[in-house]
């Protein structure tokens, strides 16, 4: 009987050894796969969910996450006017959870639709934006045109449509400077 109960107690002690050691290694797994996990995936796991992004010279930018590129953040829904967020300018995101996963498989187009891109996107289509600029300034108007590294932005009033007579000024501005972009025309 002594001989069952210690054979008993020596089973349960390596069973407890072994479960110890798969925690253990399971742990160490989920660091290594959490420490290669990139903020923009973290941010594409949002997609539909409901955030509020605070970044430099615009505040907090509440919506839900329409879309990610590799360098920006679209924001938007019912109530919320659609933000083009740069990533460079994000200082914090809260809503996404501690449970959502991170989205990696990317495509091969998606390394081209960065800032610049879309920034291009809404020159063609002569939308009204308001620039929200990284030291907190903001201007509006119409992006006239898209540079390698600048925008240039037709001033005039908002809700007006960009003609040469209602044209206040142009702002060329640098697009590491530019935090977000509002979309003022729906």
């Amino acid at each position: 009987m002594r001989w069952d109960r210690l054979f008993a107690d020596l089973e349960a002690l390596a069973a407890a050894a072994d479960t110890a050691d798969f925690e253990a290694e399971v742990a160490d797994r989920t660091r290594a796969e959490h420490a290669g996990i990139a903020f923009v995936d973290r941010l594409r796991s949002a997609c539909g969910h409901p955030v509020v992004v605070t970044a430099r010279g615009t505040g907090p930018l509440a919506g839900t996450v329409i879309d990610v590129g590799v360098d920006w953040l679209l924001l938007g829904g019912p109530g919320h006017p659609q933000v083009l967020v740069a990533l460079n300018s994000v200082t914090a995101v809260s809503g996404l959870g501690r449970g959502t996963a991170a989205v990696t498989d990317r495509g091969p187009v998606y390394p081209r639709l960065d800032f610049r891109r879309a920034l291009r996107g809404l020159a063609g289509q002569r939308s009204q934006v308001r620039l929200a600029l990284a030291d907190g300034v903001a201007v509006s108007g119409t992006l006239d045109r898209v540079g390698a590294d600048f925008v240039e932005l037709a001033e005039h009033s908002p809700g007006e449509p960009r003609r040469r007579t209602a044209v206040r000024g142009v702002q060329t501005v640098p697009i590491a400077a530019v935090a977000a972009v509002v979309r003022l025309d729906g």
